[in-house]
């Protein structure tokens, strides 16, 4: 894949081999305890395919610090470091559960290697690179956004079912079905770096591509 010029960085590695078939069609029970793991870390509801499963805040630590961070880019121009790096790494959890329900990755999800699933954006300079007063707009300069990935999220849920048929009777994730889900994932953690994560102020294409 071609390197992206987009700060928000997503990709999945193709499952180029055999799938687990009873893993697959087990793969909602399967997944439950580590469910209930990120739903204790993230504190709300869950989503299962990345176009609405971040956007909760809640403040204590708990969840996305989205909400704390934009008053502080706002009144200090400050982004604290670990709050990024809490984001980020909860960013790349819930990408991993993401990934393992939608099929694409039979290896169990981890709690802190990345495996198959690839985010990265880079730490801010505040001064510089973010604009003081967008945290206040950018959830609404976004909305075009939410209604792109809602509809590209029931694709990514049709797509996914799909490939659980095909995984169950070839062993074998569709490249395109698998392309095409990997895209709706990349778009929504784009949206969420711009809008929530606050990381850069550059709008997010409205693409599925790198």
């Amino acid at each position: 894949m071609e390197p992206s010029n987009y700060p928000v960085t997503f990709s999945v590695d193709y499952p180029d081999r055999k799938l687990n078939r009873l893993s697959s069609f087990f793969r909602i029970l399967a997944a439950i305890p580590i469910l209930i793991i990120s739903g204790l870390i993230a504190g709300g509801s869950y989503g299962e395919y990345g176009y609405d499963d971040y956007v909760y805040v809640a403040g204590a630590g708990i969840g996305l610090v989205a909400l704390p961070a934009a008053l502080m880019i706002l009144f200090r121009q400050k982004y604290p470091r670990w709050w990024f790096e809490w984001n980020l790494e909860l960013l790349r959890f819930l990408n991993r559960i993401d990934v393992y329900l939608a099929l694409m990755d039979d290896e169990y999800p981890s709690t802190d290697e990345q495996q198959s699933v690839h985010l990265s954006f880079p730490y801010p300079n505040v001064e510089a690179d973010l604009g003081r007063g967008m945290p206040i707009i950018k959830w609404f300069l976004a909305i075009p956004h939410y209604f792109a990935l809602f509809f590209l999220g029931i694709g990514a849920f049709f797509a996914i079912v799909i490939a659980w048929f095909a995984i169950l009777f070839t062993g074998r994730y569709p490249k395109g079905l698998f392309t095409y889900v990997e895209g709706v994932f990349r778009w929504s953690n784009r949206v969420l770096g711009y809008a929530f994560t606050l990381v850069t102020d550059r709008y997010p294409p409205f693409r599925l591509s790198a």
